[in-house]
């Protein structure tokens, strides 16, 4: 597996495990912290499909392997 490879993947699973954090804040947590934690995971699995988006753009050109 190349390093583009890689970091797409890494990509995904980092941006999956935000929006599962997400969901489990949502469905457990109470108060302000639930508030947090939801904003939180939201933002940065937003910020992450933003980032790999611009990460395949800027790498088209190079192979995967």
């Amino acid at each position: 597996m190349g390093l583009k490879a890689f970091h797409i993947f890494f990509i995904v699973v980092c941006t999956l495990l935000a929006l599962v954090v997400a969901a489990y804040a949502a469905l457990e947590m109470t108060g302000l912290s639930r508030i947090l934690w939801v904003a939180g995971s939201l933002l940065s699995g937003v910020g992450l499909i933003f980032y790999g988006n611009r990460f395949l753009k800027k790498m088209k050109d190079v192979s995967y392997f």
